[in-house]
């Protein structure tokens, strides 16, 4: 062990373990319990087991523990995002895919191919770049790696200034911020605007943030931790005080996370950009009636000049293995096409069949990204899917490597779609375009949205 440094092994880390102990001991105090003249018994933490404490300290520790629940912000409002809760829930024994007769796959997949006919496929390729990320683009220190993660934030801000979304007098809300390196360009891309906000939303707390790096005095940057469930936007005291129009972003906003923050955006916190005062409801469940009647009043809504509180969504999508029913934004269209949550749960799961073939090619590169961007940033995202249903050959013998990729891109396209066809239900233009090259990344789709009047050609 290194002089002054703790003299326990760590056999995972096959290294000694680098805290400093007290004055006159060899253990620091988590591997206290090796010293033989110390008789104080240590236990796991009941809040967070992964670290020990002396069992005579546990009430004190108890109260100061980093895992300890803490007072909840005055913008969390429990589920308000969560979508209705009088679906039919999935079986929790479901049968794996590679467990479903030969006669239920082939139906599965007739179901999937004539829900998927008549939608564009493939995408319209957007491609862009954006003048802020060139010197970092051109950089040669960067590797490859972090070159990959710049052509899709520069892909990405490109977008959002073909969309007129890079402007002053604007709040930009970054949903799985991570480190925030989104927002960093963004902010990059506006030194010269006027009246720039930034909300990260991140429910985890986050190493190597980037937020320090923003120094210019005119833009303010808010960190906001917490699970975009509970997330009511319409409570955050910045938002309330200036009541900027928003711009919601993400790079690889992961499953049922784009879901949360669409409602967030679209529905929690449009419905209450009027009512200064008025307080969050409880969520109902909704008839065909009450939909309709929600879908006039947000057409309504969408006609005043002095209500347009979400001037944008650009999110670059992600992980639908790890979309959730309860959540989806677009069961209605799943509805339409005769779907329900049983064929969503395996289409979902299918989904992963468009990229995890090619698994062992990006293992590597994912490795090494992640500690160019730790967080989100990740097509990179580790995949919770079995090897049965991903990478092997043993489904019945009817699929080729081939077949299940067509499959699974279907499956994407399918449930992204629902999401393009709730934003068009609420007055707005959406659309899904491919934003980078597929070498770059595995999940190269970016989904858009702006109010639909704003594109209407003026009269003449």
């Amino acid at each position: 062990p290194v002089p002054g440094r703790c003299a326990y092994f760590v056999q995972r880390k096959k290294r000694f373990c680098k805290m400093i102990p007290a004055p006159g001991r060899r253990f620091c105090g988590e591997h206290g319990q090796q010293e033989k003249e110390n008789d104080r018994k240590r236990i796991p933490c009941p809040l967070d087991p992964k670290h020990t404490v002396y069992e005579d300290q546990l009430q004190k520790h108890l109260k100061k523990c980093n895992s300890r629940e803490k007072p909840k912000p005055v913008y969390f409002v429990q589920d308000i995002n969560a979508g209705s809760r009088d679906v039919v829930e999935i079986p929790e024994k479901q049968v794996p895919i590679s467990s479903l007769s030969k006669e239920k796959l082939e139906n599965l997949i007739t179901k999937l191919k004539k829900a998927s006919n008549g939608l564009e496929l493939p995408l319209k390729e957007e491609i862009l770049s954006h003048q802020a990320l060139h010197e970092a683009l051109n950089d040669p220190k960067n590797g490859e790696s972090a070159f990959k993660h710049l052509k899709q934030q520069a892909s990405i801000l490109g977008n959002m200034e073909k969309l007129h979304l890079l402007g002053p007098g604007r709040c930009f809300i970054e949903f799985g911020a991570g480190r925030g390196k989104l927002s960093h360009w963004v902010d990059v891309a506006l030194q010269n605007a006027e009246n720039i906000q930034f909300l990260l939303v991140e429910r985890a707390t986050t190493r190597f943030k980037v937020d320090g790096k923003h120094k210019r005095k005119d833009s303010v940057f808010e960190r906001l931790q917490v699970d975009i469930q509970h997330l009511c936007l319409n409570k955050v005291p910045i938002l309330e005080k200036k009541k900027l129009p928003v711009v919601g972003i993400g790079k690889h906003l992961c499953g049922a996370a784009t879901d949360l923050a669409l409602r967030c955006l679209v529905e929690s916190y449009t419905a209450f950009c009027d009512g200064e005062n008025e307080e969050p409801t409880p969520k109902r469940p909704r008839t065909d009636k009450t939909e309709e009647a929600f879908n006039n009043s947000a057409d309504s809504e969408s006609n005043k000049d002095d209500c347009k509180p979400v001037a944008g969504i650009v999110i670059a999508l992600c992980c639908h293995h790890k979309c959730d029913w309860t959540h989806y934004v677009g069961r209605e269209f799943f509805k339409s096409e005769g779907l329900g949550p049983v064929e969503f749960h395996y289409f979902q799961r299918m989904s992963s069949w468009a990229t995890c073939g090619m698994r062992e090619a990006t293992t590597k590169a994912s490795t090494s990204e992640e500690s160019e961007d730790q967080s989100n940033d990740t097509e990179e995202h580790e995949q919770t899917v079995s090897e049965t249903e991903c990478g092997s050959d043993t489904l019945q013998g009817t699929l080729t490597v081939e077949e299940r990729k067509e499959i699974g891109y279907l499956c994407k396209l399918l449930i992204d779609h629902g999401r393009i066809e709730y934003l068009q239900q609420r007055g707005y233009k959406a659309v899904l375009q491919y934003y980078t090259e597929s070498a770059v990344s595995l999940e190269n789709v970016l989904l858009t949205a702006v109010p639909s009047l704003s594109l209407l050609p003026e009269p003449t």
